[in-house]
Order: structure tokens, then sequence, then C-alpha cells
């Protein structure tokens, strides 16, 4: 399966020298990949300006020439990845994304479509599509998903438990806060995030409640003090480890690059030293 799969990516592949491997080289370069890095952020500029009703008064045909302007930029660069990777193009997940989001981009914003309008917005996060350093951001997160499902279950558990016990404890006094199970945990979600959460709401409960500062502590030096701590550490450590593979792999695409001069060098060597003569020995015999 491996083999077959090399040798799809091989057939797909663009021939040195061929127009494909042109445009391909050409969507490499530095000043292309930082040109569309401005047109995303520029036209993100663009769609904030459409959202004044003043600003669209006053220059409204220029800013929606200007945003149909950047899409055609984008519809470009799609298609140029698409004739120079063919096949390749659809087994890269960030090329995946760049389709959806320019897709989306191209879908009449008028009639029961109007939402899609405000999901034009999304072009910005083609940033992280094409900067490297973004790009290990997200495949940090996204591999410390399953580690941060195990954290999110103590949580949850943690915030169950904390907002039966505090509804029965302080209901009676406090409907507003503890009245009913989701009051009671919206209540404690805003202890855990430290805002307003003293005098808030622990003081003036406390006030009724002498000893309430038992319940509240605990929570919050379980919650924001240690899982919190914890799902940083985990996302940190994943974004880590994607850097080491990324560099891995950079260091193992160049020694299979120099490995493959080599070989041609090789080559060439062989061939230009089965086309020279032997050379002849001289008859010693006289």
């Amino acid at each position: 399966m491996q083999e077959r799969s090399e040798e799809a990516q091989e057939a797909t592949a663009p021939e040195p020298g061929s127009a494909r491997a042109k445009v391909a080289a050409f969507l490499d370069q530095r000043w292309v990949q930082n040109g569309i890095i401005g047109v995303i952020l520029f036209n993100a500029v663009i769609l904030g300006m459409e959202t004044s009703a003043g600003i669209m008064a006053a220059a409204g045909p220029l800013i929606i020439g200007l945003d149909r302007l950047c899409l055609s930029i984008f519809v470009i660069e799609i298609a140029l990845k698409l004739y120079a990777q063919r096949l390749r193009f659809f087994r890269s997940g960030w090329n995946l994304f760049d389709f959806v989001i320019v897709g989306i981009s191209l879908v009449p914003g008028a009639g029961a479509y109007t939402v899609l309008r405000a999901l034009r917005i999304l072009r910005l996060l083609r940033v992280v599509s094409v900067t490297p350093s973004l790009r290990r951001v997200v495949e940090g997160f996204l591999k410390a998903l399953p580690g941060m499902g195990s954290v999110f279950l103590l949580m949850t558990m943690i915030f169950y438990i904390g907002s039966v016990m505090a509804t029965k404890l302080f209901q009676d006094s406090f409907p507003e806060w503890f009245g009913s199970l989701g009051r009671s945990a919206y209540s404690l979600f805003q202890i855990m995030t430290l805002e307003s959460w003293s005098m808030g709401i622990v003081r003036p409960v406390m006030e009724v409640y002498p000893h309430a500062w038992v319940f509240f502590v605990p929570f919050i030096m379980m919650t924001t003090f240690a899982v919190v701590n914890l799902l940083v550490g985990l996302i940190v450590n994943s974004m880590q480890d994607a850097h080491a593979e990324e560099s891995n792999k950079q260091t193992s695409d160049y020694r299979d690059e120099v490995l493959a001069r080599l070989r041609t060098i090789e080559a060439r060597l062989g061939v230009e030293t089965a086309g020279k003569a032997p050379p002849q020995r001289e008859d010693t015999s006289k």
C-alpha cells in the first residue's frame, strides 16, 4: 500500500522543467507567499469597512470592487495550485481548508445565503495556512485535543458536583445565582474565571453563610489553578512536539534531496565511464 501511494504521488507530481513544475516553483517563492498574506490582510480591512454605513455610502462601489479583486486573486491562486498539484492538492488538509474558505466566498450572499456574507471574514484565517508559525500553533492545538478531552471530562464532573452542592446550599438565599442547576453552573464558571468573584458573589454569600469560603476556595483551587493550567501545559507540550516533528521532517526532506542528487551524480559518472574505451595495456613482451 505504501509503494502504491508513493507511485501515485510520483504520477501526479510535475515533471522537472514542465509548465506545472514552473507554476509550483512560482507559488513556492517567498514574495508570492508574502503577497498572498498581504492580500488576505487587505481584504480583512475591506470587509471591516463594509460594516460601516458611512464608508459604504461614500465609497461603496470602490470597496465592493476591491473585495471582488481580492477574491479573484484567491481564486487564481487556488486554480494554479490545482493545476500544479492535481490530485496531490486534495491530500493536504490546509489546501482543503483554503478551498472551502474561498468556495464559501463564491456563494451569492443573497436570499437564503445571506448569512454567508458574514462568513467571508473567514478568509482572514487563510493567514494560518500560509504562515508556518501559525500552522504549528494550530497543529499543536489539534494534537492536544485527545488529552484535553480527558481534562474537559474531569472539569465537567467538578462543575456538576459543585453546581449540585451550591444549589442545595445557597438557592434559598441567592436564587438569582444558585436558584437552579444551570444558574449555579454559570455562577461557578464566573467564579472560575475570577471575574468579580469575590465582591460580586462570594462575599455577599458569606454575609449570610460565613463558612461559604470552605466551598468556594477549594473550587477555585481545583479549577482555576489546577485544571486550567493543566490544559495550558497540554497545549504547550503539543506545540513543542509539532515543532519537533516539523524540524525532523525538514531534516529528512533535506537528506532525501541530497541523496537523490548523489544518485544522479553517480548515474552520470557511470554513464561517462561506460562510454569511454578501457585503457589498452602496453605489450611488454618485446
